[in-house]
């Protein structure tokens, strides 16, 4: 089952001491026995990037540059606050400049630092409206849920209690879709005033249930990141798809930060 980050879809690019254009070699018995060694340590560096691609990614790589990433978030984040007229022209340049980030074959860095100050703008932009809707301090909560959330997701992961296998893929892919399909309709029918301007989140019962399968879809895609991670860092790929890492662990954080968000100012406006 391929994964939905949009690193693993690349990791054949990388793999493998190979000629542009051929297939990555597979160690066998008789070619392992001719080079001394087992099976499963001439796979290993089969598996290694070619010299041309640097040294491999390490996890260091990848903390520093989600950490640096979020610091450009935060500072967007100031001025979205500030001018929170901004957050919705923010959201669109960010869409954009997120599918080029994804979808180009190489990351470039310069995409990504951009992706945060804006995406940052939105955060915070979105962040201040939100809480004009009541006097809880719910964006202090939000922060503090998503923490919380990212550290219940990651000790679940690396104690293995929840195994990101096939099977977990093929469930989070039906579950990412079809709650995509049900946001899109939801953003349609709020610009249309429905439910107050909620979408289908304003539906009583039905919309908070909504967001809690929100918030529940992005942690488990948290998941998916740290696994992303993992793998990339055994393929031996590039350090520089880092970046990409960062970026893809960013995304999820924000998009969980805005769900949580979401939930607790209907659910408080409510009251």
């Amino acid at each position: 089952m391929e994964s939905r980050n949009p690193v693993l879809r690349r990791e054949g690019q990388y793999v493998g001491f190979h000629e542009p254009g051929t297939a990555a070699p597979t160690a066998t018995a008789s070619s392992a026995a001719a080079a001394g060694m087992s099976v499963e340590q001439l796979q290993e560096i089969y598996d290694r990037p070619s010299a041309g691609e640097g040294r491999a990614v390490q996890i260091d790589d990848v903390v520093i540059k989600t950490a640096g990433l979020f610091v450009l978030l935060l500072g967007g984040a100031v001025v979205g606050w500030n001018i929170p007229v901004l957050a919705f022209p923010a959201m669109l340049i960010g869409f954009v400049l997120a599918m080029v980030i994804i979808f180009r074959k190489t990351v470039t860095p310069a995409l990504v630092v951009a992706y945060a100050l804006v995406e940052g703008v939105f955060v915070g932009g979105i962040s201040a409206l939100f809480s004009t809707i009541t006097t809880e301090p719910i964006v202090q909560q939000a922060v503090l849920g998503t923490l919380v959330a990212f550290g219940v997701m990651l000790t679940l992961y690396k104690t293995r209690i929840i195994k990101v296998d096939g099977r977990f893929k093929k469930i989070m892919l039906v579950a990412l879709v079809s709650y995509g399909v049900i946001a899109l309709a939801s953003f349609v029918g709020s610009l249309f005033g429905l439910n107050g301007g909620w979408g289908f989140y304003g539906a009583g019962t039905l919309g908070l249930l909504l967001c809690v399968a929100g918030v529940a879809l992005a942690s488990f895609t948290l998941m998916l990141d740290f696994d992303a991670i993992e793998k990339s860092i055994a393929m031996g790929l590039p350090e520089r798809e880092s970046w990409r890492l960062a970026f893809g662990l960013m995304v999820t954080l924000v998009w969980l930060y805005i769900e949580i968000l979401r939930f607790l100012a209907i659910l408080n406006s409510s009251d």
